[in-house]
């Protein structure tokens, strides 16, 4: 796939513009954005990314249209999981619902930044190393049966990594908020407020789920702008979807065995893929393996959007019949 450096100087430019929109037209003014406002901006940025999609499409061919979308479907629904732990965050800090937009938008382009650079040394590694993918795949598939095995029992409370209690320790801290300032004066000396340091807490919490999400993308697609691209719009329209299904998060109670499921597939096309690319002289001699065909991303598509149809199905049919066990006439009163 070839990228000339003007077509990364418009991309960049256009997602710093989108960035730009958020900061002076949704944020400047702090407000809890209504149901309305969330549905038609989450509509935008999908349909930002579907357009960039099909762009990709006819100038390069449907093989790089397909592997966009797959990788941006893919994480997009692992952005969703990571809403689970930003309404923790949120909840855990008692973090104004009025501010609530500030804080998402500067962790989100906190976790933009540091995506960007395990993309580029993702790339570098797997330019350089071919067997990289085997290490790829396998963390994959661990991840995918730890999520597993852990899906039923996510921790209720949040808590504090490295990052943060670094940070704390080593900045003094206010007690309550200011406003919507980061950093506030009293008594002539400076404290950072704890909207600074949830906004700490978002974009270190980020760079774990970039852990996995990076070589899950690097699965679908080896083209560094694609991963790049494909990062970014998911996270553009990750501030407006908390909003959006900031109710229906703990209602997706089979999410979790869906993204494992995907994750674990994502990781045994790599480690096929790697074998493709084999060189490592105790596998084979040395000698690519071909024996089992490498998965193709049309059926990788398929697959994802597949496994999320179902486990999102799945958890609403769930939560209907636990409404509908715990209180019958109000799940009555709500169908009518």
């Amino acid at each position: 796939m070839n990228v000339p450096v003007w077509v990364w100087v418009v991309t960049v430019a256009a997602i710093v513009a989108m960035l730009a929109v958020d900061y002076l037209g949704h944020v400047r003014t702090p407000h809890a954005p209504s149901l309305r406002e969330a549905t038609r901006w989450s509509i935008v940025y999908v349909a930002i990314a579907v357009v960039f999609g099909l762009v990709v499409w006819a100038v390069w061919g449907g093989r790089y249209g397909g592997e966009y979308f797959a990788g941006y479907v893919t994480e997009k629904s692992l952005s969703v999981d990571n809403l689970f732990v930003f309404v923790l965050i949120m909840t855990s800090f008692r973090v104004p619902r009025e501010y609530q937009q500030k804080v998402l938008l500067i962790g989100i382009t906190i976790a933009l930044l540091m995506r960007t650079a395990f993309i580029v040394a993702g790339a570098a590694m797997i330019a350089n190393f071919s067997w990289v993918f085997y290490i790829f795949g396998a963390f994959l598939i661990w991840t995918a049966i730890a999520q597993a095995r852990h899906a039923g029992d996510e921790d209720e409370e949040f808590k504090e990594n490295g990052v943060l209690r670094l940070t704390r320790r080593l900045l003094p801290t206010t007690d309550s908020y200011v406003g919507d300032k980061m950093i506030t004066k009293i008594d002539g000396k400076r404290f950072v407020t704890p909207m600074l340091i949830v906004m700490v807490a978002i974009g270190s919490a980020d760079l774990l789920f970039a852990v996995d999400s990076i070589p899950a993308i690097f699965g679908l697609t080896q083209e560094t702008y694609l991963v790049f691209t494909a990062n970014a719009f998911s996270l553009l329209g990750l501030r407006q979807l908390y909003f959006l299904i900031d109710g229906l998060l703990d209602r997706l109670v089979y999410l979790s065995y869906g993204l494992a499921a995907i994750l674990g597939f994502i990781g045994v096309k790599l480690v096929i893929h790697a074998l493709h690319t084999n060189e490592l002289a105790f596998i084979n001699g040395g000698h690519a393996v071909h024996a089992i065909p490498e998965i193709p991303t049309s059926l990788s598509l398929g697959f994802i959007v597949v496994v999320l149809a179902i486990t999102t199905v799945a958890s609403l049919l769930r939560d209907r019949a636990n409404r509908r066990a715990a209180d019958p006439a109000a799940l009555t009163k709500d169908a009518e």
